[in-house]
């Protein structure tokens, strides 16, 4: 028996399918694909791939190392790469030798990055703060940056390439006056002198439900994942395909009497003699303690609960007398085609979001890749090919 002990799978195709649902939404509004915290689990490389076969030409990272493995892997100058969180101690050389877009929020980023240039203007986009208090320049410090990014540009050192900020999304008032911001920040720095391009404001959300908000180019993330963030919308819904299933082996099954006490602190105890089954994935694979009596898990398109403290490495189901045995397959979350829960069930059923859920599946959960990955460049990176 080979069965894995646990697995990713992520579905390219799906992934795929969701880039192109999206895009002809956001039409003619250009698509950024956003793959940071390493392609929300699903693996950065693969995903990436997938998304330049499709003709996406924005994909942002969030850093520069993460940026610098793509171009690594043989994603060209064609593709813009945008990162914003900088390490205070970056270099800034080689993202600016190898093309990468960089957000800047500070006088300091700014002048790091043009002490960096040698033979090329950085590519920048200036940061707005309208209001989320992350990232961007605030009303007091804009002015300056875009004085010095003017200068910058007029001397050669950098391309302004957009202004950009990042909605709250706490409702639409707010983010309309966020947005209203964001227009005057704009007006002030071409008042200056500096001509905006290209402007990006909004994410999943936002690019979702609100038209106006798009502007030239929409950063979508957890929807390409089909992982919709809209409150009681489904992936099904919207049309959207979950693009990670997560599984494992049943490793060893038990019969117990009424009254056995089953995991840590003995937070469970079985009603009547019945059947227990050792799943192999516990906290460290990012299945949290708090799942105990919350999540369902699906072995043979029935759904069974998780019994007992969630341990580190596993966890236990209650399957009463079915016919479960060693070996067969438990569904922890996926499609919901099969009896399964979905990701979205699991974030709400543990008070998060999809997102969460699946950027918590730890790296020794391998991620095997279905679909797509026979093709073009991200089946010559699994093989281990250079493309």
């Amino acid at each position: 028996m080979n069965a894995p002990l646990r697995r990713a799978g992520i579905d390219l195709d799906a992934y795929r399918s969701n880039l192109d649902l999206v895009r002809g939404w956001m039409e003619p509004v250009e698509v950024m694909a956003i793959m940071k915290a390493d392609a929300y689990g699903h693996g950065l490389e693969p995903i990436a791939l997938t998304a330049v076969d499709a003709g996406i030409r924005w994909i942002g990272v969030l850093t520069v190392p993460a940026a610098l493995r793509l171009r690594s892997i043989g994603v060209g100058e064609d593709v813009h790469l945008f990162t914003w969180q900088h390490d205070p101690a970056l270099d800034f050389r080689d993202a600016v030798d190898s093309a990468i877009d960089l957000g800047v929020s500070t006088l300091d980023e700014l002048r790091r990055i043009v002490e960096a240039v040698d033979q090329r203007p950085a590519r920048v986009h200036l940061g707005v703060d309208s209001g989320l208090h992350r990232d961007g320049a605030t009303t007091a410090d804009w002015p300056a940056l875009v004085e010095a990014a003017r200068d910058a540009q007029r001397a050669g050192r950098i391309e302004v390439v957009a202004a950009y900020t990042h909605l709250a999304e706490s409702s639409d008032e707010d983010d309309a006056s966020a947005v209203a911001h964001f227009d005057a920040m704009v007006e002030q720095a071409e008042d200056l002198g500096l001509d905006i391009r290209t402007e990006h404001v909004a994410a999943s959300l936002a690019g979702l439900e609100r038209t106006e908000f798009r502007k030239d180019m929409v950063r979508m993330g957890a929807n390409l994942f089909g992982i919709p963030g809209a409150d009681g919308v489904s992936a099904a819904d919207l049309g959207l395909r979950p693009v990670m299933t997560l599984t494992a082996s049943v490793a060893k099954t038990k019969r117990v009497p009424v009254g056995t006490g089953v995991s840590y602190d003995y937070t469970y105890r079985t009603d009547r003699e019945t059947t227990l089954a050792l799943v192999p994935v516990g906290y460290a694979d990012g299945v949290p303690r708090l799942a105990q009596g919350r999540v369902e898990v699906a072995v043979n398109g029935t759904r069974y609960p998780i019994v007992g403290r969630v341990a580190m490495d596993q966890f236990l189901v209650d399957v009463g007398d079915d016919d479960v045995r060693v070996g067969d397959t438990v569904t922890l979350f996926g499609t919901g085609e099969h009896g399964e829960m979905t990701v979205l069930e699991w974030g709400r059923a543990l008070d998060t979001i999809g997102e969460e859920v699946v950027c918590r599946i730890g790296p020794r959960v391998p991620r095997v890749y279905e679909g797509h990955s026979g093709e073009g460049r991200v089946g010559a990176h699994l093989r281990g090919e250079r493309w």
